[in-house]
């Protein structure tokens, strides 16, 4: 499976995931059968509420799911729309989403737990930060 995972910073399996998904820095797209990374960078990271454009930013990159600390219900729609399955994650590196996702402990992301605005931060250790 590649999964897209929202991070802070690129370290990969040891990358640490961001609090929301809009506001990522980058995304690190992991082959979680090899552990292979791939880091993208975000080109819009500074977005007004409600314009996150998921989609153009990963345009082209092959991914079956992707992994959140948080997400915007207008990121969220535009994903599943898509065709991607989103899953919460409180875990603190991208390394512990891919074992807890492969456990069958990632939930996927019901537009009730979606965030209301930036900064709302869900997920673990994440404090409100975006």
């Amino acid at each position: 499976m590649r999964l897209c995972i929202p991070v802070t910073r690129n370290e990969g399996l040891a990358s640490p995931v961001c609090a929301h998904f809009g506001a990522a820095p980058l995304f690190l797209v992991v082959d979680t059968e090899s552990g292979d990374c791939r880091a993208i960078a975000n080109a819009n990271q500074h977005h007004a509420h409600g314009m996150c454009q998921p989609l153009a930013v990963l345009a082209g990159e092959p991914m079956d799911a992707i992994a959140v600390g948080g997400i915007g219900m207008g990121a969220l729609s535009k994903l599943q729309a898509a065709g991607l399955r989103v899953y919460l994650s409180d875990q603190a590196t991208v390394e512990a989403t891919v074992a807890t996702l492969a456990a069958g402990g990632l939930a996927e992301v019901d537009p009730a737990r979606a965030c209301g605005h930036h900064g709302e931060g869900h997920g673990h250790g994440h404090g409100g930060r975006s």
